[in-house]
């Protein structure tokens, strides 16, 4: 999936970060899409509701906003089945 991060490395909240941080004073970009996935500029951090972290290097993600992926927070275009 060219999107999705090949291993997403799970870790409890407050751990330190592997993921390198923007320069600072640089804006990330987020892309909302209205049927689709957000897309996010990497490399990112994602909490989730229980407390881990799921993290990504990549240069761009994709997020699931519709909770159908099985890799979820990362789309696996599964909206596009009900979309």
């Amino acid at each position: 999936m060219p999107n999705s991060p090949s291993e997403p490395a799970r870790r409890p909240s407050g751990a330190p970060s592997g993921a390198p941080e923007a320069a600072s004073g640089e804006a990330r970009r987020v892309v909302v899409r209205r049927k689709g996935p957000m897309l996010v500029e990497g490399p990112v951090e994602v909490e989730l509701e229980d407390g881990s972290v799921v993290s990504s290097d990549r240069f761009q993600v994709a997020l699931c906003t519709c909770r159908r992926s099985r890799r979820y927070p990362w789309c696996d275009t599964s909206h596009r089945d009900r979309a």
